[in-house]
């Protein structure tokens, strides 16, 4: 390891990166390099920091909601239903493709927010047989408030990057991400 300027340079076998901290990636690939020289370990310096970027983020994420009394899947289905826009109401089958659950689970869910007065259930008007989730006001506020807790924690974690360093994240993830989003069920 070369000492430059008073930061790291971690991998001499690569173009120069100059970077003031090391972290537990860092550690990682440096231990599977002297172990595994014969491997290309180049993917887990990015993935295996998206991987556990995903779970600090989760944690942000449940802290956002909880604030708000509001479980993950709870925010999914009050926040699909917020931005279908006035009224505010999905048919469950929309509810599944937003959130990606069973028909099952949907029922549950709704059930649950349904109990809470968070949802309600209409019939809908162009289908004899089937029903409307609508987000009622109480729901409707539970939404805003916890998506503004959750943008405030984000936004918190995303201060250590200029406007153009997120901009060029988002893109760079959005090239990775785009692929699987297209692959259907």
């Amino acid at each position: 390891m070369v000492k430059i300027l008073g930061m790291k340079r971690l991998h001499i076998d690569r173009p120069l990166t100059l970077i003031g901290m090391e972290d537990e990636v860092d550690r990682l690939v440096a231990a599977w390099r002297r172990e595994r020289p014969d491997l290309d370990v180049e993917p887990l310096e990015v993935l295996s920091r998206v991987s556990r970027l995903a779970r600090h983020l989760d944690r942000a994420r449940r802290l956002a909601f909880s604030e708000h009394g509001l479980e993950p899947w709870e925010f999914d289905v009050l926040t699909s239903l917020r931005r279908a826009g006035a009224p505010y109401q999905l048919s469950p089958g929309q509810l599944l493709t937003q959130t990606l659950v069973t028909s099952g689970t949907m029922t549950n869910r709704i059930d649950r927010l349904a109990k809470k007065g968070l949802v309600e259930r209409l019939p809908d008007p162009s289908d004899r047989r089937g029903v409307l989730v609508r987000l009622t006001p109480e729901g409707r506020d539970r939404a805003d408030q916890a998506l503004a807790g959750l943008l405030a924690q984000e936004r918190a974690i995303l201060a250590q990057l200029s406007q153009s360093q997120r901009g060029d994240l988002a893109g760079l993830l959005r090239q990775l991400t785009a692929p699987f989003d297209n692959i259907p069920g």
